[in-house]
């Protein structure tokens, strides 16, 4: 027997014994083959659609989160505004009660200078009207040492009243 030159008989069991496994193989044996296939290659396109609603998914959140981060900064901005806008009423209220305050004080002062002023004043011509009445009565002590001259003076005021001088 020779290995490059085989038998006709060794040829055909070689090929009947072919036959017969690959009988068995269509049979049996690729049919599991290409189920397994099959199944690999649903398996597969069922991990790459996952793989793109996952991409889908993310691309998805990143929009959202993008926005999400564009409310966010709106917000602080609007708060910020609005701290501000609120900071600046506040100044402006406290400024303007200090001017009121100011205001009032420096009324309160002045009529305070004005009511003292007239104090002033009164006190003065009260003074004023004390010297005058003791320089008077000096005056006419010494005028009205005698009695005629007394009565000249009686008479001359007397007259002077009903003439409302």
């Amino acid at each position: 027997m020779d290995l490059l030159n085989p038998e006709v008989g060794t040829l055909i069991w070689m090929l009947i014994a072919a036959g017969i496994v690959f009988f068995i193989l269509v049979k049996w044996g690729f049919p599991v083959i290409t189920d397994m296939v099959d199944k690999r290659n649903e398996y597969i396109d069922k991990s790459l659609d996952a793989a793109k609603k996952a991409n889908e998914r993310l691309a998805g959140i990143q929009t959202e989160c993008d926005e999400l981060l564009k409310e966010t900064r709106a917000e602080k901005a609007r708060i910020l505004k609005e701290a501000a806008d609120r900071r600046d009423e506040i100044i402006a209220d406290a400024e303007n009660r200090a001017k009121d305050s100011g205001e009032k004080i420096i009324a309160d002062a002045r009529e305070q200078i004005r009511q003292e002023k007239e104090e002033a004043l009164r006190s003065l011509r009260r003074q004023v009207a004390e010297l005058s009445v003791q320089v008077a009565e000096r005056v006419v002590r010494k005028e009205l040492s005698k009695d005629d001259d007394q009565l000249l003076l009686i008479d001359r005021m007397i007259d002077d009243v009903k003439t409302g001088k």
